[in-house]
This record gives C-alpha cells, sequence and structure tokens, in this order.
C-alpha cells in the first residue's frame, strides 16, 4: 500500500497545500468562549477548556477525538449543563491547548494531563465521556484510577485493531505511514478533512464549510500538526480484558451504526468486557453521534448520567 503515499505526496505539492501555521491569539479570537479558561500544567502545556454548566454541581469531562476540538460538543452543552457542571477539555496537539515542542501523541502523556488538570482544579470524582480517541482515554483513564471515575460513556470508543487500510478513509491510510505523516504536518489539510470526515458520518452533507474550516485552522496551531503526526492514531491505545476488567464505574457504550471507521462490533466488545456496561446503538448513525443527532443523543446520554451521576 506504500503506492497510496507516493500517489498523496505528488498530488498534494502539485495541488499547492502548504499550510503556514495560524497564531494562537488570532485562532483565540475566532474560537475561543466566553466561558473558555486556561490552565498551565506542570509539564508546560497550558490546556485550554469551557467551564459551563451549573457551577456547584457534580462534574461531566468531555473528551473529543483525534484532530478533532471541544467545539465537538456543542450540540451537547446546553442539554447536559442544566444539570452538571460540564468540563470540556482540549487534548495537547488539538483546539486551543498549547504543548512545548517534543510533546507527542501518547496515550501516557494525554492520561497524565487529564489527572493533573482535574486534580488542580481540585475535583474528586466525576463521570466522564469520549469520542473515538477521546473514547479510548475515556476507559482507559477509568481503567486506571477506577476510584475517580463516577460514571463513564464510550461514544465510539477508539480501542481494538481498526479494519484493514485498505476499507479506511484515505486521510486515515495515509496516517499509517511515516512519510505520510510527515507530510500532513506540512499542508493545510482543508481537502483530507472533507474526504476524512464524510467519509464517517452516516450524513455527509452534515460535514459543513463553516465545520471543516474551523476544523482545519485549529490543526494549524502552532506545534499541533507535530503532534498530531508524531504516531499513527491507530497505536494509540489498546484494549484488553484485564484494563476493561478494572473499571468499576456504570458505563454506557455508544455507537452509530453506521460507522465505518470504528464498526459497532468494536463497542459491543467493550460491553463484553466491562462489568454491567449498556449498550446503546443508532441506525443511520456514523462515528460522531455528538454531531449528527446532537438533540438524541444528548438526551439519551443525559438519562443514563442522571442515573449514575448524581444530577438534578
Amino acid at each position: 500500500m506504500a503506492w497510496i503515499v507516493v500517489v498523496a505526496v505528488v498530488a498534494l505539492f502539485w495541488l499547492g497545500l502548504y499550510g503556514p501555521n495560524i497564531s494562537f491569539s488570532t485562532l483565540r479570537s475566532r474560537y475561543a468562549m466566553t466561558d473558555s479558561r486556561y490552565l498551565e500544567l506542570s509539564n508546560g502545556i497550558t490546556v485550554h477548556y469551557r467551564d459551563c454548566g451549573v457551577p456547584d454541581r457534580p462534574v461531566v469531562l468531555l473528551l473529543h477525538g483525534y484532530g478533532d476540538s471541544y467545539t465537538s460538543w456543542e450540540g451537547w452543552v446546553d442539554t447536559l449543563g442544566a444539570h452538571f457542571r460540564l468540563l470540556v477539555l482540549d487534548l495537547p496537539g488539538h483546539g486551543l491547548t498549547e504543548a512545548p515542542s517534543g510533546c507527542l501523541l501518547s496515550s501516557r502523556t494525554f492520561l497524565q494531563v487529564i489527572q493533573e488538570f482535574v486534580t488542580a482544579l481540585g475535583i474528586g470524582r466525576f463521570s466522564l465521556v469520549g469520542n473515538s480517541m477521546g473514547g479510548g482515554l475515556s476507559w482507559l483513564y477509568a481503567s486506571t484510577y477506577p476510584e475517580r471515575v463516577q460514571g463513564l460513556v464510550l461514544v465510539d470508543a477508539a480501542g481494538w485493531p481498526l479494519p484493514p487500510p485498505e476499507k479506511l478513509p484515505i486521510a486515515f491510510r495515509i496516517l499509517q505511514y511515516r512519510l505520510g505523516r510527515w507530510l500532513l504536518a506540512r499542508i493545510d489539510n482543508k481537502p483530507l478533512i472533507v474526504q476524512g470526515l464524510r467519509g464517517i458520518v452516516h450524513d455527509p452533507s452534515l460535514i459543513t464549510s463553516a465545520l471543516v474550516a474551523r476544523w482545519s485552522a485549529l490543526q494549524r496551531a502552532p506545534g499541533h500538526r507535530e503532534i498530531l503526526m508524531s504516531a499513527a492514531p491507530t497505536s494509540f491505545v489498546s484494549a484488553s480484558p484485564q484494563l476493561l476488567q478494572a473499571i468499576i464505574a456504570p458505563t454506557l457504550v455508544v455507537h452509530g451504526e453506521a460507522d465505518s471507521l470504528i464498526p459497532p462490533e468494536h463497542g459491543r466488545m467493550f460491553v463484553e468486557h466491562i462489568r454491567g456496561a449498556k449498550w446503546l446503538s443508532y441506525p443511520k448513525v456514523g462515528h460522531l453521534p455528538q454531531i449528527e443527532i446532537p438533540e438524541q443523543s444528548a438526551r439519551d446520554v443525559l438519562r443514563f448520567l442522571m442515573e449514575t451521576g448524581g444530577g438534578q
């Protein structure tokens, strides 16, 4: 499959897709919210997060997927925020979070970020919700720090080996190769973002030009592309029955039945290995239920969190 990378390299350079960085000050002026907050951690990472909802209610932490940002959860904020305090985090290499040179796409690093983040904010137990890569981080955190997690929601979560490369969108095929990642760290990836996102949702019309422009711009923050391309996202987390059996939090596994990136069978494997986990799937929904059917999926997750997370 190496020929795919060669063709992609030639084609993308021919199209002249070199994309310079966009400064954090510019990106903040475009995308920061009135409830945006910034917290400097001991490893030099300054995390951006939204602190919204009801301040004195139980906490729900939301984690986005690979290449995404805190904006992924916009369709859930009003519904969940009426009953919980929401912390909507940008992981290193994503959104408006700044990371020093040398930061890598690493589950260990990201896990340390989450742990230091909640500790610095004085949060004891909380509910954890994650999509895709963020879902992989969520079950890994719940396995590593089981006593901290009050409720767990895995939305099309990563963890099991993906389908063969030839069955993936071309953007994800290119990411399997070091040369491909080197190239993607230096260009404006907007055409591949369009192709990649439209290939993993059921209704491609939901991937609007505004959504793509935001994804592309935020990925061009200084240092982001280097982090995103520092490792293949398929190697980020690896689930096992032993790890999942350490999870004690009530768990809801949510999955789009039309997800072509992480098949529903992977979600059912989480249900099989996490004690007492509940299963919820949606027909005609792909990899991003929070974007594809925000109202319905938010209501369903709210119902679960109200039962497990102490919301009012």
